[in-house]
């Protein structure tokens, strides 16, 4: 049986790239050129906003005196969650060194990066689970400098929530910088004099582009388009469950896609009667973005089997993807793409967005096939050392001259040649034929 759509996107996350990356280009252009002054402009015209970037201790304490401590509590718990996984991350890279051949030793070392931009959008919502995923995480790879940026929140400064998880997860500097010029401003050094190595956070289409542009010149966590969920659900699954779990996704945004796949027509039926009723409860701005996303982007798919299901699955590569089906572990073992697995009901997107544990910085638009989301990996560089004997520089330097001359590379062998020289002056060596053109 062929794969049926119930209801299908009339949309892509493509459809909106070509603005943001005619918007982003200009911008990016005008910040290299003319620096902190473009900037400050850019925060005045799109933000309203005209006071300190980097924000002082004095500025910082101040704000963070309007935080509820009930607020704190909830914040550190997170905080904890995210830092002690992101820890358990770590212990799973280690050094080491080996024998390779006789006087040959290599090895590995792991290091964290010099410095990290964090970003946390403030738009539609202040993104505070943002800020402390991706701070908590550079923090527990022992990053020596951690830079946060955050836009202004409707027309004042930061959101004193944000900046209190900015600085309950461990930023060392904080900059009341929103959009494009936060990223740019961090990728180039403004207002800190420190480059970031590595930029990462959500954003809005802009935010992302500027990421993608600029990746090269720093590393970035993912190539990210708006947010996504896919819900695999089979006849065993609680339509009112899922249907509010594809909901709970659909508002992050107006471009956000919520999937069903799943063998169970009745169920997708039920699901898609009850999404849209759940959707008109919501309150005005989140029924506008939610209502948006599953009318232009949502998408249900009806399979046979449960091997068609995470063959369509696979395919979408989800950002986030629950499954409510029997034999979680035959889902666990056979589901290869998506940027983070909820298994069962009783997990979900929520969930992992906010306290759980795992981080919520994930890859969409497909980028799960060959990426996962953001972890402590991503700040640290693996490098690598060797060392040998004169002993070993015998077998070693016979073969590199030999293969250097085979692809035509003379200077190449003229560093094996001088060292076997000078080591083993009295020997005499097959070190190929000299190139000669």
């Amino acid at each position: 049986m062929a794969i049926t759509y119930l209801k299908k996107a009339s949309k892509t996350a493509e459809t909106e790239t070509a603005t943001a990356q005619k918007v982003v280009t200009e911008m990016l252009a005008q910040i290299r050129q003319r620096g902190e002054e473009a900037v400050r402009e850019y925060a005045r015209s799109l933000d309203k906003w005209e006071g300190d970037i980097v924000m002082s201790p004095a500025a910082i304490d101040a704000a963070l005196r309007e935080v509820p401590q009930a607020v704190k509590r909830d914040i550190d718990f997170a905080v904890r969650q995210v830092y002690d996984f992101a820890v358990a991350q770590k212990k799973s890279l280690v050094d080491f060194s080996t024998q390779l051949h006789p006087g040959v030793t290599a090895g590995q070392r792991v290091i964290p990066v010099n410095v990290v931009g964090c970003y946390a959008p403030s738009g539609r919502y202040a993104h505070v689970a943002s800020a402390y995923m991706t701070v908590a995480t550079a923090k527990a790879a022992g990053v020596g400098t951690i830079i946060a940026c955050s836009s202004p929140y409707r027309g004042g400064g930061m959101h004193p929530y944000v900046l209190y998880a900015f600085k309950a997860a461990g930023a060392d500097v904080i900059l009341t910088l929103g959009g494009v010029q936060a990223i740019a401003s961090m990728a180039y050094g403004l207002f800190t004099g420190r480059q970031a190595d590595v930029v990462v956070g959500p954003g809005n289409k802009f935010v992302a582009e500027a990421k993608r542009t600029l990746f090269g010149k720093v590393g970035i966590d993912v190539f990210a388009g708006p947010s996504e969920v896919a819900v695999i659900a089979d006849g065993t699954a609680d339509p009112e469950v899922v249907a509010s779990d594809l909901v709970g996704q659909a508002e992050h945004g107006h471009e956000s896609p919520a999937w069903l796949f799943t063998t169970s027509e009745p169920l997708a039926r039920e699901v898609m009667r009850r999404v849209p009723e759940l959707i008109a409860a919501l309150p005005p701005t989140a029924r506008e973005a939610a209502g948006a996303a599953w009318r232009d982007y949502g998408e249900v798919v009806l399979c046979a089997t449960r091997e068609e299901v995470a063959g369509v699955s696979d395919r979408y590569a989800s950002e986030h993807l629950e499954v409510h089906a029997a034999d979680l572990d035959w889902w666990l073992a056979n589901l290869t793409c998506y940027g983070s697995l909820f298994l069962g009901e009783e997990t979900t997107v929520a969930y992992g967005d906010k306290a759980s544990g795992p981080n919520h910085v994930l890859p969409t638009m497909g980028a799960a096939r060959y990426s996962g989301g953001l972890s402590v990996h991503k700040f640290m560089k693996v490098l690598t050392w060797q060392r040998m004997t004169r002993e070993a520089s015998r077998d070693i330097g016979l073969v590199t001259a030999r293969i250097s001359r085979l692809e035509g590379m003379e200077a190449h062998a003229r560093t094996a040649d001088h060292r076997l020289q000078k080591y083993f002056p009295a020997e005499r060596f097959d070190l190929g034929s000299p190139v000669e053109a």
